[in-house]
């Protein structure tokens, strides 16, 4: 009896590698397309042609860089037309990122049938780029003419060899760095909604940037400026790999900061109203996102470049790679901090608060006051409970008692 089992299981693992070959040997795919409105939505189509009956036919779509797939059911005519429409807004896909497709197919006589695997580039074609191609970098730009794009090729290049200095990093084939006209345009791109402060974006895992840089007169010092801060982010998720996401904010945004040749003019007044206001943010809430309101946002910016600036002239450029070993390792924000430079995160920003800031130790951590104040409440109250507590519960114990 167990041999015929055998037998039957064996027989069975054969029939699966035939039943596909004659699932594929069945069915012909033919006119594929896709279509899309950027923004809004994409056509997938196809012309099935099958012996067999065909109960469902379903395109399976994953972008580059997410390991989630969509399985969606397509509507299929009776000549064997199939579509399906994704809207965006159901499902948004990164712009310029690699879309892979395939088709699966349920047969009524045998095995699915899936297609070979597709893919198309899904890249802003409301506009018309212009394109330098480079080893390490490609620049991409709407609006200005030759000089224009030169200019931010320089500046891309110039970035990305500044940060190799800061961070050696082997690369991982060229950065495309797509140049917009305006904020407003790189913000519409993203579907930001209300995030009206965001001039720029990296998309670390796909290797491309996204700038707002006008042509004009100030376009080299936000093409030295803009450029190089998101080409950090792509440098430094080449260095950390998915252990980027780890990295506190305040870390990721206060090296780019470091790799731009301008400073952002809005940070030093930023700093300096909030030390006025006493209205700080504490270095371990910037652990996370950052706040969307617009002031806020710039404060928390301006924070993260001035505080990972204090560490690295404090620490060295030794530190900061500590910093990045530490969390990448799986140390939360303040584990890594103690690690990496042998001090707590709220030590560490009270120390960049007198340092940098000029505030008194009192000031610089409203926390600390609270964590003395609440030491000196048990060294207080713990004694006079012992003192006077126990005597008056013994008594009442007594009184009961008799």
């Amino acid at each position: 009896m167990p041999r015929i089992l055998i037998l039957i299981a064996g027989l069975a693992l054969l029939l699966v590698p035939l039943q596909s070959a004659r699932a594929q040997a069945t069915v012909e795919l033919k006119d594929l397309g896709v279509e899309y409105t950027f923004g809004e939505k994409i056509t997938f189509a196809a012309m099935i042609q099958t012996k067999a009956s065909l109960q469902t036919a379903s395109v399976v779509f994953q972008e580059e860089g997410n390991p989630s797939t969509h399985s969606e059911v397509m509507k299929v005519t009776a000549s064997g037309k199939a579509t399906y429409v994704h809207f965006i807004q159901n499902g948004l896909i990164r712009p310029f990122a690699r879309v892979y497709y395939w088709y699966h197919l349920i047969l009524s006589n045998s095995a699915p049938f899936d297609s070979p695997h597709y893919s198309f580039q899904y890249d802003d074609n409301r506009y018309l780029w212009q394109t330098l191609d480079g080893t390490s970098v490609v620049v991409h730009w709407v609006t200005g003419d030759l000089s224009f794009g030169q200019a931010a090729f320089g500046a891309a290049n110039a970035g990305y060899n500044a940060i190799q200095t800061m961070m050696p990093i082997s690369a991982g084939g060229p950065i495309n760095i797509y140049i917009y006209a305006s904020a407003a345009d790189v913000q519409d791109t993203l579907n930001l909604g209300g995030y009206t402060w965001v001039g720029g974006h990296a998309s670390p895992d796909i290797g491309v940037v996204l700038v707002s840089i006008a042509s004009g007169e100030t376009q080299s010092i936000e093409m030295e400026r803009q450029i190089p801060h998101e080409l950090a982010h792509v440098l430094l998720y080449r260095l950390t790999g998915p252990a980027y996401a780890n990295l506190p904010t305040w870390l990721q945004e206060g090296i780019a900061s470091q790799a731009e040749r301008y400073p952002n003019a809005n940070f030093a007044p930023a700093l300096s109203l909030a030390v006025q206001n006493q209205s700080l943010l504490p270095i371990s809430e910037l652990c996370g996102p950052f706040p969307a309101v617009a002031s806020e946002a710039t404060l928390a910016y301006a924070e993260s470049d001035s505080f990972t600036r204090y560490l690295q002239n404090t620490y060295g450029t030794t530190g900061l790679q500590k910093l990045i070993q530490a969390y990448t390792g799986g140390l939360t924000c303040e584990q890594g901090a103690e690690r990496a430079l042998g001090f707590s995160l709220s030590r560490l920003d009270q120390d960049w608060r007198q340092a940098i800031l000029g505030q008194k130790a009192t000031e610089a951590s409203p926390q600390s006051f609270l964590s003395y104040l609440l030491l000196l409440v048990i060294i207080l109250v713990i004694p006079a409970w012992r003192l006077f507590g126990t005597p008056n519960r013994g008594i009442y114990d007594r009184t009961q008692s008799k």
